[in-house]
């Protein structure tokens, strides 16, 4: 996985998106990604340039990608998303209509007041006569379910670190918007490039499309597809890719993956990336997916960041013994986290 220097945008092009339900994760795993990142650069690309934004997307959870590509990628996942999770919105007290006259209410509310605080938006609802009871889940998902109609997206934090909102059309101009002929066939293309060789199936883990259509999908990209066999079953890349063999590394290949990382999301099995020895360290429960040490693609070692101030401790927790080669890999990697996130940090091996 070797990464060339990129901007932020650039980087969620290639990666068509990357899990931001922690944002500090995201931008760990831009900087896995770009040689020489700054923390500020994706600041800047996502509070000031506006050319990153966050959303929700794949799998209906937030997603940072480029904000060229949020419109038509809402295209084909909003409607899947919104109209999902009928039960738990039932149980939230989200039924069809004050979920229709919240929407209605945040468009105006954020038309005149916005960016706002999602207990902001909570209080201003109040006086719409919408009351949700901000110690529930009820006012986030009536957040997402106004992004996935495609009203408002995640604007800049507050200085306290809390998210606000903002309409999509006020945060992201519309003419920055790509807007591809085939936008379903768009998203495979994208999937496949970012990861293949990879299944429909994985394309449908990764996206949470309907089987259905992620086969059309799958279908209507294929003219820009090769074909090869993963255990004797198909998977697909792009062709320029298929005709070309990267020249092997003199080192190993060694990044530090943030939680959530997409590479780890990618497919419906972990095992080719993921030891079963190491997936229950990477996946403890809870719905975490906890950062990992990746050596050529093949995860070898969990790994946690305990910091104090302006100092800290990466430990790493590995399955196996690690050669010398892969332990300098690590320590770059550790040494570069701490540039990145502007700490002085210490290895510990466990």
């Amino acid at each position: 996985m070797p990464a060339t220097r990129a901007s932020p945008a650039t980087i969620l092009r290639d990666t068509c998106g990357l899990q931001a339900q922690l944002l500090t994760a995201a931008a760990l795993g831009m900087r896995a990604r770009s040689p020489g990142l700054r923390l500020y650069e994706v600041d800047r690309a996502l509070s000031e340039e506006r050319s990153i934004v966050r959303s929700w997307l794949m799998r209906g959870t937030l997603h940072l990608v480029a904000a060229e590509d949020l419109r038509w990628l809402l295209a084909v996942l909003g409607p899947v998303f919104a109209g999902g999770n009928q039960r738990r919105h039932a149980q939230l007290g989200l039924t069809a209509d004050i979920k229709a006259r919240g929407v209605e209410a945040i468009r105006q509310i954020l038309s005149r007041s916005g960016p706002l605080t999602r207990f902001e938006i909570v209080d201003h609802l109040r006086r719409h006569g919408l009351i949700l009871d901000p110690g529930t889940q009820a006012p986030i998902h009536l957040m997402a379910f106004a992004a996935q109609k495609g009203v408002l997206c995640l604007a800049a934090d507050r200085a306290s670190a809390e998210p606000t909102y903002a309409l999509l059309d006020d945060w992201i101009d519309p003419s920055v918007s790509r807007e591809p002929g085939d936008p379903l066939a768009e998203l495979a293309l994208r999937y496949f490039a970012a990861f293949g060789p990879a299944t429909l199936e994985d394309l449908v883990t990764w996206s949470g499309l309907p089987a259905a259509r992620a086969r059309a999908a799958l279908t209507s990209a294929q003219p820009a597809l090769t074909e090869v066999r993963i255990g004797g079953r198909p998977a697909y890349l792009p062709k320029a890719r298929g005709r070309s063999q990267p020249a092997p590394e003199p080192r190993p290949i060694v990044r530090l993956l943030p939680a959530f990382d997409t590479y780890l999301l990618g497919y419906r099995s972990r095992d080719l990336a993921v030891p079963r020895a190491l997936q229950k360290r990477v996946q403890r429960g809870g719905g975490w997916l906890h950062p990992a040490a990746v050596v050529n693609g093949r995860a070898v070692a969990a790994w946690s960041l305990k910091k104090s101030g302006k100092t800290g401790q990466l430990q790493v927790e590995a399955i196996e013994p690690l050669s010398a080669a892969v332990r300098k890999g690590i320590k770059t990697e550790i040494d570069d986290i701490g540039r990145f996130l502007d700490l002085e940090l210490t290895p510990v091996y466990r």
